[in-house]
Order: C-alpha cells, then structure tokens, then sequence
C-alpha cells in the first residue's frame, strides 16, 4: 500500500533535520519556509509536524514554534495514525453533504429535534471540550439518522470514527475560539436548512462549515 502523504512529509522533514544538522532543543523553521523549502502544502506540513510530534520526534510550542526534541540514536518509527486530517475533512465534504440533503428531505419531527437536541448540548456545552465533542458527534450522527438510511449511518460512524490521533492533536493545536463560535452558527444554519426541507441548503450549509474548518486548520 503506498505511504500516507503525512509519512512521506514527515519523512522529508526527518531528512532535512538530519542533513541540515539540528541538534536537540533547536528550533526548526518556520511553517511558511519550511513549506516552502520542503515543497509541500501548508495543511500537510502540519499534518507531517503532528506525525512527528507524536512520534516523540519534534514539539510543537503554541506561539513559539516548533522544536527538536532530544534525538535516538535511530529515527523512530512513526506511529500509525489511520486517514490524514485532511483526507477525513475531504471525504466528508463529499459525503456529509449529501447525507445533509437527503436529510432535508426525509427528516421527520422527531429526526428534526434530534438535531436540534445536539445543536442545544453544544451550545450548552461550549466550554467543556469533552462534552462538546461528543455533542458534535451527537448532531452529525443525528442528520446522517435523518435520512433514514442505515448504510449512511454506518458511512458517518465509520468516518468519524477515523478522526484519530492526528486530528486530535491538530485540532489541540489550531482550533480557535472564531472557529468554535463559527462552528455553533455553521450548526445552526445546517439545522435550519434541514427543517425547511431545503436540500440544496442544507448541502451548502454543510459545505460551508467542513470547508470553513479545513481553512481554519491548514491556514
């Protein structure tokens, strides 16, 4: 099976470490350099620094930069993260979108305030980050329910489910208090669109707020 693109990102960067001499403690580049330098985009650098974070390689300081940490004697192996963050964010786009259309035209009363129920919690919620997140879940969970169709549950459960350690540790990273505030209006917009029996708004609306956390993340 070919490498995952966070791999061979990360891969590049170990290499460049190596050839260029950082020694532990030193502080590598700047994300918009090292992009540059190594070739790739802005959201899979970030991707690649989180492959090796996790892997005890690098450490990522909010507002500082990133740092190498003591070196083995060896390059560690990295450790398997499943999808990219940004693979999972694609194919949701795709996916989560129509899920939301077919929702708009299939919910029922009860799908509806089930959704609403979700959008609620995380409002309720908005500054405890582990009840939040499963609120969030709850209100994906809750449209792919609306439509009505267990094979779409399954799709949404099997996609969110691959939301692993690079996504938690990226979000850990990036996620801002716009994006958060962004993220409950986006929810409420798809709620609306799906109790008006809107399709078409409810696929935009969708759109919008995985597309606005994609900016948000590899910005």
């Amino acid at each position: 099976m070919e490498t995952r693109l966070y791999k061979q990102v990360a891969d590049k960067i170990q290499a460049m470490i190596a050839i260029e001499g950082y020694g532990s403690g030193d502080r590598l580049p700047s994300e918009r350099e090292l992009s540059a330098k190594l070739e790739v985009s802005r959201a899979s650098l970030r991707e690649g620094l989180i492959a090796l974070e996790l892997g005890g390689v690098i450490e990522v300081r909010s507002n500082s930069g990133v740092y190498l940490c003591d070196r083995p004697g060896h390059a560690p192996a990295l450790p398997e993260a499943g999808p990219g963050p940004f693979e999972v964010l694609s194919a949701r786009r795709v996916i989560e979108a129509e899920i939301a259309a077919i929702a708009a035209q299939m919910a029922t009363d009860r799908a509806i305030d089930a959704i609403l129920v979700a959008v609620e919690a995380m409002e309720r919620d908005h500054d405890d980050v582990a009840t939040n997140e499963q609120a969030d879940r709850n209100f994906h969970m809750a449209i792919a329910n609306a439509t009505g169709n267990s094979a779409l549950v399954g799709v949404m459960n099997h996609l969110w489910d691959q939301r692993g350690h690079l996504w938690h540790k990226l979000k850990e990273h990036f996620q801002t208090e716009e994006l958060r505030k962004e993220t409950l209006g986006d929810h409420r917009a798809i709620l609306q669109a799906i109790a008006s029996h809107d399709p078409a708004a409810a696929r935009k609306a969708m759109r919008v707020h995985l597309g606005r956390v994609t900016r948000t993340f590899s910005a």
